[in-house]
């Protein structure tokens, strides 16, 4: 653990408030952001959450702000192919379409995004460089947001207008940070060689927006790929260079289809599939655990049947399971859909199932974890730098990495610290805004490092 030594002004405080203080920048760059606009734009960004695969809006506000700083941008499909895309709700998508008109986007965008949301936006300096890619993440979660006091949204006014989802993963941060960084790169143009990438990815939670953009090829070129997280269980003030134990994860969606029948004049006529589910759900969460390494399993959510008096022919599941290792996930993905499939013949139901989600474990760079351990030491509210924390948790933005990596690039992953002292865990999360500065602080030193010219 590194300890920064030296004085920073502006300790995090449980307020939730930023005050300005001058970003640590070598002489000739410019910082065009203030701290009262990142959070800003992260309170405008909290009220409105979407879910995956209907991110119409936070996809207008971001080519927004990136063709503002003259960078080439790309909507969804035009770097996500439709046929690869897994867990979409075509009716929510289609509700997230209708929000948008109504939030008046313009009509030339949302053609341009069709039915797929997501941006991938491109700055080149025209002059040779690497290119570099940071991953940036759109959706929010379903989580019904409090309105109690303490919870720091619903005290300051920028609470989620929609019932039953909000940004309770930081995902609200990272779009702050990756907007006002393309103004970073417009404002240091003439300082800055090769390119740089922005990959606004929908649909990270469920682990299925980044599967597609791999297949698509968009990382294809990429010399360097960086991802972070603003995390909600380390202290603000802390950045972990290189989070450990991310686990691999698949996502499993199945569909048990019976045979309905009167549940009191002919009962043995029905098969029933709320209760294959049923059982196939306990034997799910019986599933083994592993001496290789960690093991993680859920059964999320379970819908069945048609009426009271009807013996049910209809249910579905969704389910995941996750692994230390890809190894362990496998095993448990298998062993998973065999013990699924025995609770539908039992029953005597048929069983389809998909895979609607997935992503892999990953070992960073050791140049770039060094190189994020440098720059967050520029980072205002920074205080601690930690080598490495277990995330214990599965983020597919590591398909995005690996990709990078097998193509000969390089990938690193920082965590940026955002727990208020002694505030209990909760599913409806705040966090400390600090961390949005302490973000893009040290998203924007990484682009100096990587691209900056020194002559």
């Amino acid at each position: 653990m590194t300890e920064i030594l030296q004085p920073i002004p502006g300790a995090p405080s449980a307020s939730g408030e930023c005050t300005e203080h001058p970003m640590q920048l070598l002489t000739g760059w410019i910082n065009p952001a203030t701290e009262r606009e990142l959070v800003t734009l992260r309170r405008d960004i909290h009220r409105e959450p979407e879910p995956g695969w209907a991110e119409f809006i936070s996809t207008a506000r971001l080519a927004k702000y990136f063709r503002r700083a003259g960078f080439e941008v790309r909507y969804g499909p035009e770097f996500i192919r439709d046929d690869l895309i897994r867990g979409r709700d075509m009716a929510e998508t289609r509700r997230g379409i209708a929000r948008a008109k109504a939030a008046g986007i313009d009509a030339e965008t949302l053609e341009r995004m069709g039915s797929i949301p997501g941006l991938l936006a491109v700055w080149d300096s025209g002059r040779p460089g690497k290119t570099v890619a940071i991953r940036v993440e759109l959706d929010a979660v379903y989580v019904d947001e409090p309105k109690t006091a303490g919870h720091i949204p619903a005290e300051k006014g920028f609470a989620s207008r929609r019932r039953g989802l909000m940004h309770a993963c930081g995902h609200d941060a990272h779009q702050a940070a990756a907007a006002h960084l393309a103004r970073f790169v417009h404002a240091n143009a003439g300082r800055l060689d090769g390119k740089v990438m922005f990959l606004c990815q929908p649909a990270e939670e469920g682990s299925r927006g980044a599967y597609p953009i791999v297949q698509s090829g968009a990382l294809d070129g990429v010399d360097v790929l960086l991802c972070a997280h603003v995390a909600v269980d380390i202290p603000a003030g802390t950045v972990v260079a290189a989070p450990e134990k991310f686990l691999c994860t698949t996502k499993i969606d199945l569909e048990f289809t019976g045979t309905p029948s009167h549940a009191g004049m002919q009962p043995q006529l029905g098969r029933n599939a709320l209760l294959a589910a049923a059982n196939t759900a306990v034997n799910l969460m019986a599933l083994p655990r592993h001496a290789d390494g960690m093991t993680r399993v859920n059964v999320g959510s379970l819908h069945a049947g048609e009426g009271r008096n009807i013996v049910p022919s209809h249910a579905v599941m969704e389910v995941e399971v996750r692994g230390e290792n890809e190894a362990i996930n496998r095993d448990l993905a298998r062993e998973a859909l065999e013990r699924a499939s025995g609770m539908a013949a039992a029953f005597g139901v048929k069983l389809r199932h998909s895979i609607v989600g997935e992503a892999v474990d990953f070992v960073p760079d050791d140049s770039i974890t060094q190189l994020i351990t440098v720059c967050a030491r520029r980072a205002r509210y920074c205080r601690t730098i930690e080598p490495e924390h277990a995330a214990n948790s599965s983020d597919d933005g590591t398909l995005l990495m690996r990709r990078v990596q097998e193509q000969g690039g390089r990938a690193g992953y920082f965590m940026v610290g955002g727990a208020f002292p002694g505030r209990a865990a909760s599913a409806a999360v705040d966090f400390d805004e600090h961390a949005v500065v302490t973000l893009y602080d040290t998203y924007a030193n990484l682009i100096i490092a990587l691209l900056g010219r020194w002559n």
